[in-house]
């Protein structure tokens, strides 16, 4: 059974997000320090790659000298996650809306989402299923719902289209990341396999009930060089995802 946080430890992550943070003391050292260095060591070698220790010999100090600012990775990493929200929208909570009717806002907040896991795919690791209210993500949620707001949803309807969408670009990103993976891994692009795959499936595909996986998985392959397309699934499934919503309030 999974250890059961105490309150306190809720509630000082909390106080931690909000701008409670202790001083920085004799050497300097700073919540914001600590937790851009996280950031930096998350980009370069994923969640993972991210220890107290590890953060600790980056910032060139001890490792106990961090747990007076930032208690435990859990900590840091709530920390990580509201701070890089900072970067989808700064402090405009209207940016969506300003995007063009609800349609089009729901468009942008799914190219912003994509395009922050491009910078940071190691948030797909992070466990959100009880995300921290820190600011940064309280704002995300206020700035992604202004363009569903009025448009004939109840309130959990505008919470559950969003949800949907957000899972939709997560995981269109995250199938986005394993390719990216694989083809770093193979020093193959998709390409150089496609090309080489293409003309030995001609010889050996030859059973006579394939016909539409013969004929789809050519067109597929042959539009993207490529067994699939990520952007293009996430693209296509925005569209209908949205197509649904219309039709749901029309």
């Amino acid at each position: 059974m999974a250890r059961q946080p105490p309150a306190s430890e809720l509630t000082r992550t909390i106080y931690l997000l909000w701008g409670h943070h202790p001083s920085p003391g004799r050497s300097g050292l700073t919540v914001t320090a600590i937790v851009r260095a996280g950031i930096e060591l998350a980009d370069t070698g994923g969640l993972a790659g991210v220890s107290m220790r590890r953060v600790a010999e980056h910032l060139g100090v001890g490792a106990m000298s961090l747990y007076g600012h930032v208690p435990g990775k859990e900590d840091l990493v709530a920390l990580m996650v509201d701070a890089v929200y900072e970067e989808l929208y700064g402090d405009d909570v209207g940016a969506a809306t300003e995007a063009g009717d609800w349609r089009a806002g729901m468009k942008f907040v799914a190219r912003r989402n994509w395009e922050l896991y491009e910078r940071h795919p190691w948030l797909l690791d992070v466990d959100s299923s009880r995300g921290a209210l820190g600011p940064h993500v309280s704002r995300k949620y206020e700035t992604e719902l202004r363009p569903l707001d009025g448009i004939g949803l109840s309130d959990v309807e505008m919470d559950a289209v969003l949800t949907l969408v957000l899972n939709h670009v997560s995981a269109a990103a995250r199938t986005a990341r394993i390719a990216s993976s694989t083809e770093k891994a193979s020093g193959m692009s998709d390409v150089d396999w496609w090309s080489a795959v293409a003309p030995v499936l001609e010889q050996v595909m030859n059973d006579e009930e394939l016909v539409l996986a013969d004929r789809v998985g050519t067109a597929v392959g042959t539009q993207f060089n490529a067994a699939a397309s990520p952007e293009h699934a996430l693209h296509f499934g925005l569209d209908t995802i949205l197509d649904g919503v219309q039709s749901r309030i029309g």
